[in-house]
């Protein structure tokens, strides 16, 4: 007999059997149930378990399994009322703001991990293979041996991490001290407070185009209402930008100079003073999304600083994660600023968060202190420059009318620009049904979208061998 069938079997008789038990009064033994039904304990232990997972009865090591007390029915309750206060504004609203619901599909759609037999080129975390889970978990071992892990952190977090940003921002002898900076939970919690600390609700944001979609889903859910810019291949256009300052009175600009997410791009250098002085003559600030930095490719040339390494000023606000190049669960980031805009962010930040979990912020010390993590960047540097070339060269043979033109050495990602006509969404869900996942270019775009693209991911498989499988797949769906 097969054993599947008869433990179903012998669920529906158990169930049954169930009615004519008062609650709380125990079932015969699994050696009775043995015997009476002609099956095995194995199938009387599952059956068991199908019960207690149904809530129907209570297993009591040592005691035995009890039918529990009945429950009450759950009746539906009317949650319409909810569409109206979600909705409504307070009568003589000063301010329209738009709607109030956050839009964070396009964030979601990076977050949602596709099923195993999927290929996931979509997400934006390193897949285990690259973590360095060894150097982690001895980091968090070291970190609980520390006096006071367990106590209370000061609000802007603790001195030597916010003193080891510093330096990682500004460099060896830089103008960046640790009391400019504050410890956030991630980049998007940083990007969270930055702009809703430097901008009022209703107000215009500036933000590049194509950007990142969890800075988009920060803004509206701010109120605020992100104006694009667009981006080329070295950066955003500075032209523009001065003309968008002038347009809107906008006062902020959020911007990645570095490996922009999703085109890849890195600011010039003749934009890169350009961004700061058109900023500073607009009186706005410039939020700097250094994410990449440390997602940076063996072959790569030396990297430009970040902008805020040379801003005595104050006019840019500084994100730095260490979420993307260590571990999704690592979320520690350093936000860094100057003059009224700290105390404003500081005290923003301890609204949201009070402070990061001390444990959390003993381990990134321990982690960035020891020489594991020199290597691990070493590693990571390698294994990325090998899967941008395995991922472009599987592109080259099967879809080389989209191979991206230039793409740099460093982040995690290509930027497909596909052929005109081509309907994304439906090339994206074709792709999920050939076993590959992948991002349709139009959640990165704050207005209407200008050509169809798609976004590709290398660092959420195993190893390259999935990149060009995955890229097969994808061939496939192009039909």
């Amino acid at each position: 007999m097969n054993d599947g069938s008869s433990g179903d079997r012998l669920v529906v008789a158990l169930r049954a059997e169930l009615d004519r038990y008062s609650e709380g009064q125990k079932l015969p033994s699994s050696r009775a149930l043995v015997t009476r039904y002609q099956v095995s304990p194995v199938t009387v232990s599952r059956a068991i378990s199908a019960l207690v997972a149904e809530g129907l009865v209570v297993s009591r090591p040592g005691a035995g399994v009890f039918k529990v007390a009945g429950r009450a029915v759950a009746v539906p309750g009317d949650v319409s009322w909810q569409e109206v206060a979600l909705s409504a504004d307070p009568p003589h609203a000063s301010v329209d703001v738009g709607p109030r619901a956050a839009d964070a599909a396009g964030l979601l759609a990076t977050l949602t991990a596709p099923p195993p037999e999927v290929i996931d080129l979509n997400g934006g975390y390193l897949h285990a293979a690259l973590q360095p889970e060894r150097a982690l978990a001895g980091a968090l071992a070291r970190a609980g041996r520390r006096p006071g892990t367990w106590a209370r952190p000061p609000v802007e977090g603790l001195t030597e991490l916010r003193e080891w940003f510093a330096r990682d921002v500004g460099g060896p002898g830089g103008s960046l001290d640790g009391s400019d900076v504050l410890i956030t939970a991630g980049g998007q919690n940083a990007l969270s407070a930055a702009l809703r600390g430097l901008a009022a609700p209703g107000s215009p944001v500036l933000v590049e185009s194509p950007t990142y979609p969890g800075m988009l889903a920060i803004a509206r859910a701010a109120g605020l209402r992100p104006v694009p810019v667009p981006v080329d291949a070295d950066g955003v256009r500075t032209d523009l930008l001065a003309d968008a300052f002038e347009a809107t009175r906008a006062r902020l600009f959020v911007c990645q100079p570095l490996f922009h997410n999703p085109t890849g791009s890195c600011l010039a250098a003749e934009r890169r003073t350009a961004v700061i002085e058109i900023a500073r003559s607009a009186g706005a600030f410039v939020v700097e999304d250094d994410f990449a930095r440390r997602l940076v490719h063996a072959d790569c040339e030396p990297l430009p600083p970040p902008l805020a390494g040379d801003d005595p000023d104050g006019v840019v606000v500084h994100v730095r994660s260490l979420t993307k190049a260590a571990s999704p669960s690592l979320r520690i980031a350093g936000l860094t600023a100057r003059g009224p805009a700290f105390e404003r962010l500081r005290a923003i930040n301890a609204v949201d968060t009070m402070f990061v979990p001390r444990p959390l912020q003993e381990t990134t010390l321990e982690l960035v202190g020891s020489p594991a993590w020199s290597r691990h960047l070493r590693t990571l540097a390698q294994a990325l420059q090998d899967r941008r070339t395995t991922l472009l060269s599987a592109l080259g043979s099967s879809l080389p009318e989209v191979v991206p033109v230039n793409p740099r050495r460093g982040g995690y990602h290509l930027w497909l620009r596909l052929p005109e006509g081509t309907e994304e969404r439906a090339l994206s869900a074709a792709a999920l049904r050939h076993g590959v996942a992948v991002t349709a270019g139009a959640a990165y775009f704050s207005a209407e979208v200008p050509a169809p693209h798609l976004r590709l991911s290398y660092v959420g498989t195993p190893g390259t061998a999935q990149l060009e499988e995955g890229v097969l797949r994808l061939r496939r769906a192009f039909g």
